[in-house]
């Protein structure tokens, strides 16, 4: 395969809220330019970020606003509790910063 044949990867991006109550909502996916200025702006705001593209194909099917489904519930709790380690949450606890 030549260099000519490789097609570079569209980038994919999916932002997820979760308020404690509910479960987690999709409030941004795009792909190409989105994608990326949905990164940019998580970077910029110290979200913390997650390479997964299986889970975001999976995600990227969600309407914006629409909460996750059941279907994915361990795949979303997984990259909660990594998050929850990096960031010292303890979520029993109320979140100060809402």
């Amino acid at each position: 395969m030549t260099d000519a044949e490789i097609k570079p990867a569209t980038p994919k991006a999916v932002a997820l809220h979760w308020d404690r109550q509910h479960a987690p909502r999709i409030t941004a996916s795009g792909t190409g330019l989105t994608a990326e200025e949905i990164l940019r702006i998580a970077e910029a705001h110290d979200v913390p970020l997650r390479s997964d593209p299986i889970l975001v194909e999976a995600l990227a099917q969600i309407p914006l606003g629409d909460e996750i489904p059941a279907a994915l519930y361990v795949a979303i709790a997984e990259i909660l509790a990594f998050i929850f380690m990096l960031e010292g949450i303890d979520p029993r606890e109320p979140d100060q910063r809402m």
